[in-house]
């Protein structure tokens, strides 16, 4: 599923009626951010794994206490084997 807005997101997650493995977002957005998008969908979906990116270093999100250390974080620009590489990570890690 692709969405192009917190709340588009969180739509379509209680439209699906199947298993939602993966939350592949942005650190910052508009109107709500990853971190709390994330939060949301896991109260709909306790087993979502979560992996964050962002155009911010990880030390800029981890230590500006945007996110936890610990988190899935990928920088941007990203390719895609650092995207597919990561996202197995994720998912495999849980």
């Amino acid at each position: 599923m692709v969405a192009s807005s917190p709340g588009e997101a969180l739509l379509a997650a209680e439209r699906h009626r199947g298993k939602i493995s993966l939350l592949l977002t942005d650190v910052v957005m508009p109107k709500m951010t990853g971190r709390e998008l994330a939060e949301r969908l896991m109260e709909m979906r306790p087993a979502i794994h979560v992996l964050y990116m962002s155009g911010y270093t990880e030390n800029t999100v981890v230590h500006g206490g945007t996110l936890e250390p610990g988190i899935s974080f990928l920088p941007k620009p990203i390719t895609p084997a650092e995207l597919l590489r990561k996202v197995r990570e994720t998912i495999g890690s849980a």
